[in-house]
């Protein structure tokens, strides 16, 4: 009999390690690996990790570069909307998991694959993001998932890997990486406790640089444009260029506390140096340059595109409806943003915009009115109080 093909969206981290062997050695399928690269890894990274598919078992494996379509669908919304769930985690995982789902299951469709399966476990968000995806594009393709239906754990997974003659660094595998270009997830066993944190070692990226460092950052219509004076056409490279220098400060590093998506508390430690600093320069330089009303609403619609992003509604068609707000509201958004960066933490420093509407001729801050004058303020003052005016008074009245 021919053997069904199943499509496996492959990390090379130990839960997709289990699923290609188990479901190729026990169920006896043609197991395709596919890697979808969202910006985490490297050309030697992806080199490591078809090494490890093959010899895993898998039939061929395959590299999906979405590098480009994460940033154009995705990271460039989420900047936009100073998107930090919580006010703490620019969704990394959340984000980028979706874009994987689709260009994983573009590949199964594409071959002609009679599965398409993921290592999700059964406790998470991922596997709610994988399956919907897979659901919404390609519901004739049905969906295995073994560590979520056998309930497996991290220690069962690592001693049928060692009993079917599979070797690897199992220490390191003790913790769950998950690398892209807008940030690196981490999970263990400190991060299934609720008093404790993770060890320094844990963290991908170390301390190296201990002296203070300035970083400057240009955007042009709340896109980056410019790190260090140096222009950048390619947003993903110049993303790439702040995480390189501040990722040595060991600055964007936090342990994320949320609710799931499935209705249970869940904590992930993470580390995400370049988008803590564009999207805080970028914030900054919105106070600057929007009215006080756009960012009133422009903070309603980020926190609700970051919910469903996080919550696997990217497919909805709002999604598209508050891009297109969240688009318009950046055309003033231009100007450089300047940094202090210190070991662990930051300090914004200032920003400078022709948009800036700090810079008129209206008056300064505290100091003296230039467009009005003092009678004009007490006419006002009078007439904005008349409503809390008439209220006392009737409540007066009434003792």
């Amino acid at each position: 009999m021919k053997k069904e093909k199943v499509v496996l969206a492959f990390s090379g981290g130990l839960d997709t390690s289990f699923c290609v062997k188990y479901l190729s050695e026990d169920c006896g399928y043609n197991v395709y690996t596919a890697i979808a690269n969202t910006g985490g890894f490297t050309d030697e990274d992806l080199k490591l990790i078809e090494e490890k598919a093959y010899k895993l078992g898998a039939v061929k494996h395959v590299s999906l570069d979405i590098t480009q379509e994460y940033y154009d669908k995705s990271i460039k919304y989420m900047v936009f909307g100073n998107v930090l769930r919580n006010g703490t985690y620019p969704i990394s995982v959340s984000s980028e998991r979706i874009f994987q789902a689709i260009a994983t299951i573009n590949y199964a469709k594409e071959i002609g694959a009679d599965y398409v399966a993921h290592g999700s476990t059964g406790a998470g968000n991922d596997q709610v993001r994988f399956d919907l995806t897979f659901q919404i594009l390609a519901p004739g393709i049905k969906i295995l998932t073994p560590t979520r239906d056998m309930t497996l754990t991290r220690e069962y997974e690592i001693d049928y890997l060692k009993k079917h003659g599979y070797t690897a660094d199992f220490k390191k595998m003790e913790y769950s990486i998950n690398k892209g270009l807008w940030g690196t997830s981490i999970g263990g066993k400190e991060t299934l406790k609720s008093d404790q944190t993770l060890p320094e070692e844990a963290y991908p990226s170390q301390l190296t640089a201990t002296e203070e460092e300035t970083l400057t950052l240009d955007f042009e219509q709340g896109e980056i444009a410019g790190v260090n004076g140096i222009k950048y056409t390619d947003k993903v490279a110049a993303i790439q260029a702040v995480e390189a220098i501040a990722s040595k400060h060991a600055i964007g590093r936090d342990m994320h506390i949320g609710d799931t998506i499935i209705g249970i508390k869940g904590r992930v430690g993470f580390e995400a140096a370049a988008p803590i600093l564009i999207i805080a320069a970028h914030k900054m330089l919105e106070k600057h340059t929007l009215t006080k009303w756009q960012q009133y609403w422009k903070d309603q619609i980020g926190t609700w595109y970051g919910m469903f992003l996080h919550e696997a509604q990217y497919l909805e068609p709002v999604m598209r409806d508050m891009e297109a707000f969240l688009q318009s509201s950046q055309a003033n958004v231009t100007g450089r943003v300047t940094i202090q960066l210190k070991p662990y933490h930051y300090v914004l420093v200032g920003i400078d915009s022709e948009y800036d509407l700090m810079k008129s001729d209206f008056g300064e801050y505290g100091e003296i009115n230039k467009a009005w004058s003092a009678d004009d303020v007490k006419g006002f003052t009078k007439i904005l109080g008349n409503q809390m005016k008439i209220f006392h008074s009737v409540q007066s009245k009434k003792k």
